[in-house]
């Protein structure tokens, strides 16, 4: 299989067509009591398979339905975002949603109850027990959204008809499959301009010591090296989707895996529905997951629509870009691009390019920004704004979420983020829009 395949964005028909695809968007919240410690109720949504839990009882998971545009997507997320709101402040101990990435106060592990799944599903509570003690459940806390993404099905078959495959399947697995090598190379940037959680309260770092602001030197905790990885770095196979499925399915026989999901790579390949393996070699790929977000704490939604079109923006201009050498020591050095981009300060830290000299993350980013304002340059002046808008986030690092909410929280962060959660609270609450 060809894993340099391409979107033919010279077609005229093509070209119209590269900017509709469909959006999945996944939110993990914190519920709290409105004095700033873990929720201990149990998972008030058991009927809705839109608002589910994560690893915690009280960390609530936002599953929207498929959206066709960013702007939709968005929708969606408030809706349900308001949906918890509401539901929180009608329970009889009302709680409240905490709008960070990085948790409030932890009292200690047993302040983190692991979610509990009965009957047919007592399985998911055994896999979280084994994260939790493979990985402790302080980190399992930390929270942030994953945008799911695809193609839509016009612009696949219009490329499809260009492309001199046989099987549209085949020629969909090619496409992605190059889509996540490409990903996996350059979208650390994401990490870049979403991240938004430099602060934390001390009780996180130091068990029973709560109430005071610890600054770790991160712009997004999740995805630094504090964050969500594996004990290893690992290097996967793009030639064709039992290549991939086999070389995550590795790590399992070797012991070095509990499951395939435990793979904490930024980058997903997923098949509709279910997230198996089975299910992605049997009926290909059907989307790409990017899954280093963190909560924009000054959304309602947790997510700017601008950050969400930058997404898309990039993942089609990946598509439309061939593909460089991305060897074992390129895959290697591609996770740690993703752990150096969510530090604070990017002009300090460095980040090796694919085929690329060491630079700055700060100058990578610009440099990745000026390649998508070329490649963009005739489309519709709004795709320039938003790239502008990300751009500046590398000229001027006080217009960056973390900056900002590092000067902003800086003495009292769980006190301030109370107060915004209870805001963002009523805030949602008093809007009668409704989805």
């Amino acid at each position: 299989m060809d894993v340099n395949t391409v979107l033919h964005y010279d077609n005229e028909q093509v070209k119209t067509l590269l900017l509709t695809g469909n959006f999945g968007l996944e939110k993990e919240s914190l519920r709290l009591t409105p004095d700033g410690y873990m929720s201990h109720t149990l998972h008030p949504f058991p009927d809705d398979k839109h608002i589910v839990r994560d690893f915690c009882e009280n960390q609530t998971e936002i599953n929207t339905p498929v959206a066709t545009s960013p702007e939709e997507a968005i929708e969606m997320l408030t809706h349900y975002t308001r949906e918890i709101q509401q539901k929180l402040v009608e329970l009889p101990d009302p709680e409240i949603l905490w709008p960070f990435s990085n948790p409030a106060y932890i009292l200690n592990e047993n302040d983190i109850p692991v979610a509990q799944f009965t009957g047919g599903y007592a399985s998911k509570t055994d896999y979280r027990e084994y994260l939790s003690n493979r990985y402790g459940r302080y980190k399992m806390v930390l929270s942030g959204i994953h945008i799911n993404y695809s193609f839509s099905d016009e612009l696949i078959q219009a490329d499809f008809e260009l492309s001199g495959y046989d099987s549209l399947q085949n020629y969909k697995n090619a496409l992605y499959l190059s889509l996540a090598e490409r990903a996996a190379a350059y979208a650390w940037i994401m990490t870049a301009i979403t991240a938004a959680s430099p602060l934390m309260d001390s009780s996180y770092v130091e068990k029973g010591r709560m109430g005071h602001t610890t600054f770790n030197g991160m712009a997004s905790t999740r995805c630094s090296e504090m964050g969500y990885w594996n004990y290893f770095a690992p290097v996967l196979n793009y030639s064709s989707v039992q290549a991939y499925a086999d070389s995550i399915l590795h790590y399992v026989q070797e012991g070095m895996l509990a499951a395939p999901t435990e793979l904490y790579y930024p980058i997903r390949l997923k098949p509709r529905g279910l997230n198996r393996l089975v299910t992605l070699f049997n009926e290909g790929v059907d989307h790409i997951e990017l899954r280093m977000v963190d909560l924009n704490p000054f959304e309602i939604s947790g997510l700017d629509l601008k950050d969400l079109k930058f997404a898309q923006l990039l993942l089609v201009w990946l598509a439309c870009t061939p593909s460089e050498p991305f060897n074992v020591k390129d895959q290697v050095q591609a996770v740690q691009n993703f752990k150096n981009a969510a530090h604070y300060d990017l002009k300090t830290v460095k980040i090796v390019p694919p085929a690329g000299r060491v630079c700055s993350v700060a100058d990578a980013s610009l440099d990745v920004i000026e390649r998508m304002k070329s490649f963009y340059r005739d489309f519709p002046k709004d795709i320039q704004e938003v790239l502008e808008f990300q751009k500046m986030k590398f000229i001027d690092p006080e217009t960056r979420y973390a900056w900002i909410i590092r000067k902003q929280f800086a003495y009292q962060f769980v006190e301030q983020g109370l107060y915004l959660a209870k805001q963002k609270q009523k805030e949602i609450l008093k809007d009668d829009h409704h989805v």
